[in-house]
């Protein structure tokens, strides 16, 4: 049974004594405005923040620590960068691969992050991996066949077994940033799809198990709909999760 799911990626933000204020202020809001069943929730901030807002998060698993990048190599002479066995050790739970931002800015192609993949998961950490569009593809009405690449090349070349372990996200990129959003019917399209994609490289039961979110300017004001449909199953919150107000209302819009 697939998971609700919300994912904070602070970018380049904050300094450690404002992550930890903003661990602290999510951290009592979740505790004490939720009930029942919770969620997952994970929060991924800069790299040297990390160890800080762990201490804040605790071992309880949700909320969870994620980073944001790593290194594809396990270890060796890469001055500057870091490890998923490093990121592990540190409390880390999950890790974001594929970012727009990641693929655009450091060129980051599909060959890489299927490596980056596999290191990922050898070293203990859950993958959340991006797909998405840009605007030029979109509006060249070649969406899907984008992200069906992506996927196959990116994702496809895992056994079922680590498979399971992978969360999809799926982030238009022209909605990032820009204030402006995908429709909840754009959004539900392209789940249904990369759902449809997965059921075809490996069985209607793994594509009903996947957890698959929508990370496009989702916010407190929209997340409500966007939840609400139906292969959509959380979002990958950018700016409005460094407002903690926000990003628990989101967290509480299923």
């Amino acid at each position: 049974m697939r998971q609700k799911f919300v994912a904070g990626n602070w970018k380049m933000n904050l300094t450690l004594p404002e992550a930890q204020a903003l661990t602290s202020e999510i951290v009592h809001m979740l505790h004490d405005e939720l009930s029942g069943p919770k969620p997952q929730v994970v929060i991924c901030p800069p790299f040297p923040l990390l160890m800080g807002v762990h201490r804040l998060l605790g071992d309880s698993g949700n909320p969870a620590l994620g980073a944001q990048n790593f290194h594809q190599k396990e270890s060796g002479a890469y001055t500057g960068e870091v490890s998923a066995r490093q990121l592990h050790s540190v409390g880390c739970e999950y890790v974001i691969l594929g970012h727009s931002e990641r693929r655009q800015h450091f060129r980051e192609d599909d060959a890489l992050l299927a490596e980056k993949l596999r290191t990922a998961l050898a070293a203990g950490l859950k993958p959340i991996f991006c797909v998405g569009e840009s605007l030029e593809t979109r509006e060249a009405d070649e969406t899907f066949d984008f992200i069906g690449q992506q996927l196959a090349n990116g994702l496809f070349h895992l056994s079922k077994e680590d498979f399971a372990k992978v969360v999809i996200a799926y982030e238009p990129i022209w909605a990032i940033g820009t204030g402006r959003t995908a429709t909840s019917a754009q959004a539900q399209e392209v789940h249904a799809f990369i759902r449809q994609q997965v059921a075809a490289a490996y069985d209607q039961a793994t594509a009903d198990d996947t957890t698959i979110l929508y990370g496009g300017s989702a916010n407190a004001q929209n997340a409500r709909e966007l939840f609400s449909q139906p292969d959509v199953d959380g979002g990958l919150i950018g700016g409005a999760s460094l407002k903690s107000r926000d990003f628990v209302e989101i967290v509480k819009s299923f």
